[in-house]
């Protein structure tokens, strides 16, 4: 079994490739620029030096969401046209759930990937491991930050926070969790592809063609113009 992962729902961008059980690479970079330029290089430099070609691959895993709408799209996109070109099964995986894989294993609590989403909002959700596998505690979702923290501090158990985004919130979080909380390293922040090619390797494939992302929200477009087109609709 050779797995492609690929990562472009949010700054990061990662690929890698995952053989029986070994990496066999990775590449990831955080950086803002144009995920629709750089992915396909990335994956061509991959299957290069890894000295393997499309017709090995036997799955593609891709994190389906929740992030950057536009970023998610290119990921999908990619995904959706290797798996249906090479007639291999999709698989995708949370893009919160790829951080808490990363960062969880050995933890002795809850762990809460998060993104910003603007306006005191995060994406979020709650996981911990168990017996080795990796279960959810509470669905991903976007909320407001302190009311996020707030929930949290009322939970029995340690928190550990991990994301880029983190700093956007961290004061607030200590502030709120008090001592429960407990913030990943820097070297954790970025979703290891890896790791989301390890989640989907035993998962079924599914429908490629009625495969979609996870936005969670509209995007902000869109939703002005379905409330314009009620609006509209009404008068």
């Amino acid at each position: 079994m050779t797995i492609l992962a690929i990562d472009t729902s949010n700054y990061a961008l990662g690929v890698s490739l995952l053989e029986e059980n070994q990496v066999l690479g990775e590449y990831i970079t955080n950086l803002k620029k144009n995920h629709s330029v750089r992915i396909m290089p990335a994956i061509q430099t991959l299957m290069k030096d890894c000295e393997r070609v499309p017709g090995d691959l036997t799955k593609i895993v891709v994190a389906k969401g929740p992030g950057s709408y536009t970023g998610v799209r290119i990921g999908v996109t990619i995904a959706k046209t290797l798996a249906w070109t090479l007639n291999i099964p999709l698989v995708g995986i949370s893009s919160l759930e790829i951080l808490a894989s990363g960062t969880g294993r050995y933890f002795d609590g809850y762990v809460s990937p998060l993104f910003d989403a603007r306006r005191g909002q995060v994406y979020t959700g709650l996981y911990q491991f168990e017996n080795g596998q990796l279960s959810v505690v509470e669905q991903d979702q976007l909320v407001m930050a302190v009311d996020w923290a707030a929930k949290l501090a009322e939970m029995t158990k340690p928190i550990l926070f991990v994301g880029n985004d983190l700093p956007i919130h961290q004061s607030k979080l200590e502030e709120i969790v008090g001592t429960k909380a407990f913030f990943a390293s820097i070297t954790e922040h970025n979703p290891r592809p890896s790791e989301l090619a390890l989640l989907g390797r035993n998962k079924d494939g599914e429908n490629v063609h009625t495969f979609v992302p996870n936005y969670i929200r509209l995007a902000e477009a869109e939703a002005k113009w379905l409330e314009a087109k009620g609006k509209n609709s009404n008068g």
